[in-house]
């Protein structure tokens, strides 16, 4: 028995463009982030910047109580006047063993000893001179200042702390751009290389918020996780990019245009177990298809090639043409070359598409009822006493044509009516 019509709806195949992404997520951080540690340990005198300001290279952040360190100047500049002066007696000395010993008024051994005064007085002079430097670097340390223009990230001292030599007082974003770090599974750190386009949403909202280029790539994945670093460099972000933001990056590897490209809710998957028997593996094998409606009445099932996957769009490399009518609902419990009726469509008002959809023969009572009640009027009183012999005589030898619209039920109208409508039953 055939099936009845199934209501469907249609889009026209069209082309368009498709890409090949990889998608992951990551927080924005500036490229640089330096910590500022303190080269001097001495108490917290006053905060010169905070949270959130913008600073200049060499510019104040803090002050460290320099009194002690004013003090271990001023002495180092002390001993290295007196080292000098150590140094300009030794030399003389050492000249005039010099002159002494070449006019022979002068043993080697006084000459040894002058010479080994004046090296002794050269070294100390030399450790002062780098004594009076260390000790100007550190009154000059006294004084945090930040090594970058940036923006202060966070401080971590208050006036009155004490400053710890190798304890951090400052983080400064160094202002030279913005970044993401990216962790990726092998089959997709693999695919990746450096110089591909990315852009980035935030987690919350759909438009593009930055675009950027991967600028390095890990080159071995991570032993605990599995995973490969990618970093991206924002080339180009909105105002809503800042430090600590979320935001979804999408990597382009590849792009096609002008391909045909359909919903993944309009195929149908057909999935195939084998089993190789030279081997005994399993190996799992997969069939796509669509329907594409011929005409407005038959529905054509087409095996499908498929390419770049995106999302819920999927590139169909063979088995669609463009302008062809895609079925994308109703088309689960479809077969090929069955009946359909497209949704929104209005349905036609003839004899034979009401055949075709199995309704009652309205034309064998309605309206041919007149033409056939004239052209059996020559059958006059046949038409009463003899309404069954009439049908037979009908199906037999094409007289007796005469009837009322009730002799329809009997007659070879109705034998055809009856078959019309056994087609629509499942």
């Amino acid at each position: 028995m055939s099936r009845q019509a199934t209501s469907v709806e249609t889009t026209e195949v069209t082309t368009s463009s498709i890409s090949d992404l990889v998608r992951s997520y990551g927080t924005i951080r500036p490229q640089d982030v330096v910590s500022i540690i303190p080269q001097v340990s001495n108490r917290i005198t006053r905060i010169h910047a905070d949270l959130g300001d913008t600073v200049r290279q060499g510019q104040l952040l803090a002050k460290i109580h320099d009194v002690p360190f004013r003090d271990a100047l001023e002495q180092a500049e002390a001993q290295l006047r007196q080292a000098r002066a150590t140094l300009d007696r030794d030399s003389t000395a050492f000249e005039r063993q010099q002159q002494l010993f070449e006019r022979g008024a002068s043993s080697s051994s006084e000459l040894d000893n002058a010479r080994s005064a004046f090296e002794g007085s050269k070294a100390q002079y030399e450790s002062a001179r780098a004594a009076l430097t260390q000790s100007r670097e550190n009154l000059e340390n006294t004084g945090i200042r930040s090594p970058v223009n940036g923006v202060v990230l966070s401080r971590m001292i208050a006036e009155g702390d004490l400053a710890r030599t190798g304890e951090p007082a400052f983080e400064v974003a160094n202002l030279v751009g913005f970044e993401t770090r990216l962790f990726l599974p092998m089959h997709e750190w693999e695919s990746v290389t450096v110089g591909l386009p990315v852009t980035m949403r935030l987690s919350n909202r759909d438009e593009v918020a930055a675009h950027g280029i991967i600028s390095r790539i890990s080159p071995q994945l991570n032993p605990g996780t599995g995973l490969g670093e990618v970093v991206i460099s924002l080339t180009d972000a909105t105002l809503s990019v800042r430090q600590g933001v979320l935001v979804d990056s999408r990597i382009t590897l590849r792009t096609h245009e002008n391909t045909v490209v359909i919903p993944r809710s309009a195929m149908i998957e057909q999935v195939e177990t084998y089993i190789e028997p030279e081997t005994n593996t399993v190996e799992i094998r997969r069939k796509y298809s669509a329907f594409v409606a011929d005409g407005d009445t038959i529905a054509r099932q087409r095996e499908l090639e498929l390419g770049l996957e995106q999302g819920e769009r999927v590139e169909v490399l063979a088995g669609l043409e463009p302008g062809e009518k895609l079925i994308t609902t109703g088309h689960r419990n479809l077969s090929d070359r069955d009946r359909i009726r497209i949704a929104g469509q209005s349905r036609p008002g003839s004899r034979e598409q009401r055949l075709e959809d199995g309704l009652t023969d309205t034309a064998a009572t309605g309206s041919d009822a007149p033409s056939r009640g004239r052209a059996g009027a020559a059958q006059g009183s046949e038409r009463t006493s003899q309404g069954g012999s009439g049908s037979a005589s009908n199906a037999d030898g094409g007289s007796g044509q005469g009837g009322d619209a009730g002799e329809g039920a009997s007659g070879s109208n109705a034998g055809s009516g009856a078959v019309q409508r056994t087609t629509q039953t499942e």
